[in-house]
């Protein structure tokens, strides 16, 4: 087995560190009763040996990709003080600003919450370096049900300096083809695409501070069942009532294209048993009119089946040149953020479906509600403006609910945590969607529930 780093999680790794950003992704549990804490403690020490057990070691040559090695002690599990649950949100936001790191470690970490009224809350964050969705909920679930990795990574600094050298350049040189389409790739792109902004130094944003935001989100649960049953009544699929979500959120945010049509992009999940790529996805560009994807899912849905027959045969230009970023310096890179992405209008919506029930146990228990977050720490509003903004969706189904968890931000700053949530609210309702009280404690009354539909994060 190869410890070579794959070309996108190459990609991924320099972009981050070139920008100096860390995008997350955070698992969330809540108990409505203590958690068994001996049970988290063994749910940590299998993730301590399990597939997250990894870190990147660099390559000694500039031009040759990096390796997959054993990682140092990691940390422990952090038990904070008992809040007030209503405090959770703002918890999760603390440790979405945990220092991770994929180089040196710890690539994730895991984190416990009581709460005053009996319950706990639960997170871990890992770093998108070493993971994505799906790959982190194969790792959650094989920690719960006491499962080690089957693969053990070299010690850092196994490799003598000059057995590195030549093993990685001999790996630079079966690269070479690689690279070779890719410059061809990337011919055709530039011409078919405007990425001189992309490429614009970023002293050509806005006068002004650049300064650390942290970017408005919300999380909202729904009942599977009342779903599945709108999709059904729309003409569609689960993931296409999802994606119209997705689209008329994009519609009420203004994040549209000249014409009023949003571009979702959709990651599809490419991962095989004995897979170890922490990427292990492709994107598919899907243009719809949402206008009208409140009330009739079927155009959605033929645009989503096409551009799922097209992505098979014409594959995703700007993953094609991800060999392009060995030739690059590091320095430079943070220039190529905007060429890894759509244009403004873009929308990601990612979709993990169905998760393993284990998943749903980290204290060898099920856990009353589970969610998903996409997060970046380290964004600033310069970035921010050379993206275009941003507006990204990540939905799952667990234990008979589909949570929906919401990034945005507008590069002008007019959406703010209420914004998001009233436009969620406001979509929700086009669907004649009711959102589930959310994680408050079993004795919320019914008539508080539009404060406690959705999360803010």
């Amino acid at each position: 087995m190869s410890n070579v780093l794959d070309l996108v999680d190459q990609t991924i790794f320099r972009v981050e560190r070139a920008a100096d950003i860390t995008n997350l992704i955070q698992c969330v549990w809540v108990y409505d009763r203590a958690v068994d804490i001996g049970g988290l403690r063994r749910f940590h020490e299998h993730l301590q040996h399990g597939r997250l057990s990894r870190r990147i070691e660099r390559s000694p040559l500039p031009f040759s990709r990096h390796r997959w090695v054993s990682p140092d002690e990691p940390s422990d599990i952090e038990v904070a003080e008992a809040r007030p649950r209503d405090e959770f949100d703002a918890w999760l936001s603390e440790q979405a600003d945990t220092s991770l790191d994929a180089e040196h470690g710890p690539g994730w970490h895991l984190a416990v919450l009581p709460f005053t009224d009996g319950g706990t809350g639960v997170s871990l964050i890992a770093s998108h370096c070493i993971t994505d969705g799906v790959g982190l909920c194969e790792a959650v679930a094989d920690a719960a049900a006491g499962l080690d990795n089957p693969y053990s990574w070299p010690a850092a600094g196994a490799r003598r300096k000059w057995q590195a050298v030549r093993e990685d350049a001999r790996q630079t040189m079966r690269d070479a083809p690689a690279i070779g389409r890719a410059l061809a790739a990337a011919a055709r792109f530039l011409k078919h695409n405007n990425v001189a902004a992309a490429l614009a130094d970023p002293s050509s944003s806005p006068a002004g501070t650049d300064e650390p935001i942290t970017l408005p989100a919300a999380t909202v649960f729904l009942d599977a069942d009342e779903w599945d049953a709108r999709a059904h009544a729309l003409g569609g699929t689960s993931n296409t009532l999802f994606a119209a979500l997705a689209a008329r959120v994009a519609y009420r945010t203004r994040r549209v294209a000249a014409d009023g049509s949003v571009t979702l992009t959709m990651p599809i999940n490419g991962r095989s048993a004995g897979d170890t790529r922490a990427n292990a996805i492709t994107n598919v560009d899907i243009t719809v009119d949402p206008s009208g994807a409140s009330t009739n899912l079927r155009e959605i849905r033929s645009a989503t089946k096409q551009a799922l027959i097209r992505s098979a045969t014409e594959p995703d230009e700007r993953w094609a040149l991800t060999p392009l970023v060995l030739l690059v310096p590091e320095r430079l890179g943070k220039r190529f953020v905007g060429v890894a992405t759509n244009s403004a209008a873009s929308v990601g919506a990612s979709n993990v479906g169905d998760i393993d029930p284990a998943v749903n146990r980290p204290d060898g228990t099920d856990a009353d509600y589970f969610a998903m977050k996409s997060l970046s720490s380290g964004m600033t509003t310069a970035m921010m403006h050379q993206l275009g903004g941003l507006l990204s969706f990540l939905s799952g189904r667990a234990d008979g609910r589909v949570f929906v968890s919401v990034v945005a931000y507008q590069p002008d700053g007019s959406t703010t945590n209420e914004d998001l949530q009233e436009h969620v609210s406001s979509t929700l309702s086009d669907f004649s969607l009711t959102p589930a009280p959310g994680w408050a404690p079993p004795s919320q009354p019914s008539s508080t529930m539009r404060k406690t539909e959705l999360i803010d994060a």
